[in-house]
């Protein structure tokens, strides 16, 4: 067991909510508030249950894990949990930047309907981007069923406190799949073509994980989109949700474009350029400000109330 304190503010079910939008990932249960994953730590695989309690702005979270209990496998935990847990993010920065803000200003403030939202951030380079690959044209919930499908077949079951959790797939066991394999999955030709070229890419070392989170943004992107099927949108996905670049906006993405039409535009309808445009009064926090738009117009909640003297939960 390995109990910490995470990043304030945090509201954990609104952060977390995200692994049960689509319904059941075998790849991350979200059951009762505990979300379940499978870490590698050298080749061992370390299932282990992230749950948070306490209010946002003194949060506890606990991480109970299967494995040896030794220095090197706390650490990889306590990485792994930071990433889930989007403590990468400087919230406070954000927050008193955007204070003013029209739009975003009630979203952030103590009493707002998103205060203490962390994006969570997928540390896997491999899981994040074949994500972005099937997502590629396609409405999410048809996205998320083709990933489920690749993960139960190719990924590995471990059972941990009684739920069956399985590890994303490694690229090595991709690299040889043939693409016939995942079209049975109603992945299209193209993507399945992607995705084990990505795997290969992987595999064989010529794409380097630790070469891109040490690359400026504009060096991962022209580096990603050297890929057969990754394009700027998902390198852009790729710095804001695997690196947590702080001032990314996938202005591109056409939910992010809907987002901001509908929350700084009335509705009205934009193209990428004046998407930028209009970001620009968010640096150098445009990832944090997408997420929050997104998040909004997604899910609307309540409207805020007057402040509170302090956030009780």
């Amino acid at each position: 067991m390995l109990a910490f304190r995470p990043q304030p503010p945090l509201d954990a079910p609104l952060t977390l909510a995200r692994y049960g939008r689509w319904g059941a990932d075998p790849a991350s249960p979200y059951r009762d508030g505990a979300l379940y994953r499978v870490m590698r730590v050298g080749d061992r695989l370390v299932p282990f249950r992230l749950t948070v309690a306490g209010p946002s702005a003194r949060p506890r979270a606990t991480l109970a894990f299967a494995g040896p209990d030794v220095p090197a496998v706390r650490t990889a935990l306590r990485r792994e949990a930071a990433h889930l847990l989007g403590e990468q993010w400087d919230l406070p920065a954000f927050y008193e930047a955007v204070a003013a803000d029209p739009v975003l200003g009630p979203l952030v403030s103590p009493a707002g309907p998103w205060w203490g939202l962390r994006p969570t951030l997928v540390a896997d380079p491999f899981e994040m981007l074949v994500g972005a690959i099937s997502a590629q044209q396609v409405n999410l919930a048809f996205a998320f069923a083709t990933r489920v499908r690749l993960v139960r077949q190719y990924g590995t079951p471990v059972q941990f406190d009684g739920v069956t959790v399985h590890a994303f797939p490694a690229p090595a066991v991709l690299a040889d799949v043939p693409p016939a394999a995942l079209r049975a999955m109603q992945f299209s030709q193209r993507k399945a073509e992607y995705i084990v070229g990505l795997a290969q890419e992987l595999a064989l070392g010529r794409l380097d994980p630790a070469d891109l989170a040490s690359a400026p943004d504009e060096a991962v992107v022209t580096r990603l989109t050297a890929v057969r099927g990754l394009g700027r949108w998902t390198a852009e996905w790729f710095l804001a949700r695997s690196l947590g670049r702080p001032d990314v906006c996938p202005a591109d993405d056409i939910g992010v474009r809907r987002a901001v039409e509908a929350l700084c535009f009335k509705g009205r309808e934009r193209d990428a350029a004046a998407v930028r445009r209009r970001a620009r009064a968010w640096r150098p926090h445009r990832s944090l400000a997408t997420h929050y738009l997104l998040a909004a117009h997604a899910q609307p909640r309540r409207a805020a109330s007057p402040a509170p003297a302090a956030r009780g939960a």
